[in-house]
């Protein structure tokens, strides 16, 4: 038999201190209830890895595009992997949502003696250098983990290679200028074209690689999120290329099969690309 959930009752923006999160937990725990949704109760940890990312990456997309009330939605998806995950550990024995909240805030509180406690600081990049120390001497009782652990393997490769690169130069390891990073670029580059020129499939997947690396690290000493950089590019180029295919329906009829004898050279494509370019896409 049916039974309805009461709407959730939010107090005004000035007033709210997330008294409301206990009831998105009495929601969740009715989904997983033995009556509640079969979907939800056959979920796992495992099966809820894509999610939580997808999630996370529809939370950016929210945020690029500067829409405040889709981003409200993305957080509350987002949210609710959290609370989601939380009842599955609760289920287990292992956790539940209040030792999830316990967490991370002392953590917070640990990791911002600055706040809590009497350090003092300058500035945000010291308190970048404060919580990296902390997080070592956290990590003293785990002799196997060092200073690039927390790093998620499942990131973005950019992304991770960004943030492997912010967390080494906080204890030093890093070029001192722009300058040295320019040319680490510039040496990555002449291996790879020694690496193609030999035709070793293998070399050449590792000096690209390499070469990807040295630029990562250059957008992060001229201040470049190295991974906005590539999404914008990509979205500038779908424009772009949305412009060739919309001229090519409207001059041609479409694609041509490729390889037949009508097929479009590279020039013709490209003048519609100047189009493209010309008209500020």
């Amino acid at each position: 038999m049916a039974r309805p959930f009461d709407p959730v009752v939010v107090p005004p923006l000035v007033e709210q201190r997330g008294q409301t999160f206990p009831r998105l937990v009495e929601l969740m725990q009715r989904l997983l209830a033995p009556d509640g949704c079969p979907w939800d109760r056959k979920q796992s940890f495992e099966t809820l890895r894509k999610y939580v990312l997808e999630e996370a990456c529809e939370v950016i997309d929210a945020i690029d595009a500067g829409d405040r009330g889709e981003l409200r939605g993305e957080l509350g998806d987002l949210l609710l992997q959290v609370v989601f995950q939380a009842e599955l550990g609760r289920a287990e024995g292992a956790f539940g949502p209040d030792d999830v909240v316990a967490a991370i805030c002392e953590k917070l509180v640990r990791r911002h003696p600055h706040v809590f406690a009497d350090t003092t600081v300058e500035d945000a990049d010291e308190v970048l250098r404060n919580w990296e120390l902390i997080k070592a001497k956290e990590r003293a009782d785990k002799p196997k983990q060092g200073i690039l652990s927390g790093v998620p393997r499942s990131l973005p490769a950019l992304v991770r290679a960004q943030r492997i690169g912010e967390k080494v130069a906080r204890v030093g390891f890093d070029w001192p200028d722009v300058a040295g990073s320019r040319a680490k670029v510039a040496e990555e580059i002449r291996e790879l074209d020694e690496a193609i020129a030999t035709g070793d499939a293998g070399e050449i997947e590792a000096e690209l690689g390499d070469a990807l690396f040295a630029l990562v690290n250059l957008a992060r000493h001229v201040n470049v999120d190295a991974e906005s950089a590539l999404r914008r590019t990509i979205d500038k180029f779908t424009r772009r290329f949305d412009h060739v295919e919309a001229r090519v329906r409207e001059r041609h009829g479409g694609w041509p099969e490729p390889g037949g004898e009508d097929h479009l050279t590279l020039q013709e494509l490209d003048v519609y690309w100047e189009e493209s370019k010309k008209s500020g896409r």
